[in-house]
């Protein structure tokens, strides 16, 4: 670290601690030059995968096109905006654990329908047919027909099918 008062390369740490709520570490240095303290700030840096779309172009990976894709099947459904929001965090962790740079947005999507399987059927079922491009009835039926049968009369607390 360059001492900021006389540009020095040799720099101490003095004292560290944890700062904006464990995200990060604050350090006070000196200067093995000048003895000028100062403060520097430690950030983790945290690199999300590129996405291949399906046409082969390569884009960023965009939380917010990624919270929006998971908001619109959830539309009117009995899912809170805090848990939609902890669904985007869990499905990020699991693309920065694939330890790839880049991840095909057949993968994203194939992640994203787990997770609103797992919460809202009926949102699953929306996203599916966008997803999956359904392009008539029996293409519903088929994917419905994936879904285990309810044992109590079609009432699973997410709305049934």
């Amino acid at each position: 670290m360059h001492c900021p008062f006389c540009s020095a390369i040799d720099t101490k740490v003095i004292d560290s601690r944890l700062a904006a709520e464990g995200s990060q570490v604050r350090r006070r240095r000196q200067c093995t030059e000048c003895g000028e303290r100062f403060t520097t700030f430690e950030v983790m840096e945290v690199v999300m995968p590129r996405i291949i779309k399906s046409n082969g172009l390569r884009e960023p990976y965009d939380y917010n096109k990624l919270r929006r894709s998971m908001a619109l099947p959830l539309q009117k459904r009995p899912v809170s905006i805090d848990e939609i929001d902890t669904i985007v965090h869990r499905i990020e962790q699991r693309l920065r654990q694939t330890g790839e740079r880049e991840v095909s947005s057949k993968v994203l999507g194939e992640i994203v329908m787990a997770e609103l399987k797992v919460i809202d059927d009926v949102a699953y079922v929306r996203f599916a047919s966008v997803y999956r491009d359904f392009q008539d009835i029996e293409a519903f039926k088929a994917e419905l027909e994936n879904f285990p049968p309810k044992s109590d009369n079609g009432k699973d607390g997410n709305g049934g099918l």
